[in-house]
């Protein structure tokens, strides 16, 4: 898996979903065997400027670059919140991103990626982030990974629970849902926006 700069979450998150996004892949079965960074690095999503304050205010930061501060707790590896002030068409918006610090770049490139994906003047969204914001809105008991019982090539996969009507209910491999099935699992105000091509 890359670490991919990638949105995961549409619309500004709420205190409570913002702490639990801060952990999005806690449920991993090798959570405590292998490096998480590839899983977090990258990953990013919009806060309320409260919760932004408040996040400034819990520890001292590691650093502070102008309108950008990072936590000096790491969440895997070299990987740490890093949260951002940002104008974007003459507003301050704020978010959250995991930065891998050994990659001197990584702070200035998400930065650059946050502002590109939010100055964009139509609302649209990709797969890939209709597929990250369905992860990240699931409740755990309905989303999990592929165990043994699961083919070779699928195992460790992240997988959601469907419900297939008459068929009853069943698991299926996140990157494998439909276009109906992501339509049925996005909330009513997502699910006829745009569809575009990551850029």
């Amino acid at each position: 898996m890359t670490s991919s700069i990638r949105k995961v979450f549409q619309g500004v998150a709420s205190r409570q979903q913002m702490f639990r996004m801060f952990d999005r892949h806690s449920q991993r079965p090798d959570r405590h065997l292998g490096d998480g960074t590839p899983l977090y690095a990258g990953e990013w999503f919009e806060i309320a400027e409260a919760a932004h304050d408040y996040m400034f205010e819990v520890l001292p930061p590691l650093w502070i670059r102008g309108s950008m501060f990072a936590m000096r707790e790491f969440l895997t590896g070299s990987v740490t919140s890093v949260f951002f002030a940002l104008r974007i068409d003459e507003a301050i918006r704020y978010f959250h991103g995991y930065c891998d610090l050994s990659d001197q770049a990584s702070v200035e490139a998400m930065r650059v990626a946050i502002i590109d994906r939010e100055s964009r003047p139509v609302r649209a969204m990709t797969r890939g982030e209709r597929l990250e914001h369905i992860w990240s809105t699931t409740a755990d008991d309905y989303r999990g990974y592929a165990g043994p019982r699961w083919p070779a090539e699928a195992r460790g996969k992240r997988t959601v629970l469907i419900y297939g009507g008459k068929e009853g209910s069943f698991l299926k491999l996140l990157d494998d849902l439909t276009d109906d099935e992501i339509a049925a699992k996005l909330p009513v105000q997502l699910r006829h926006l745009p569809l575009t091509i990551a850029a």
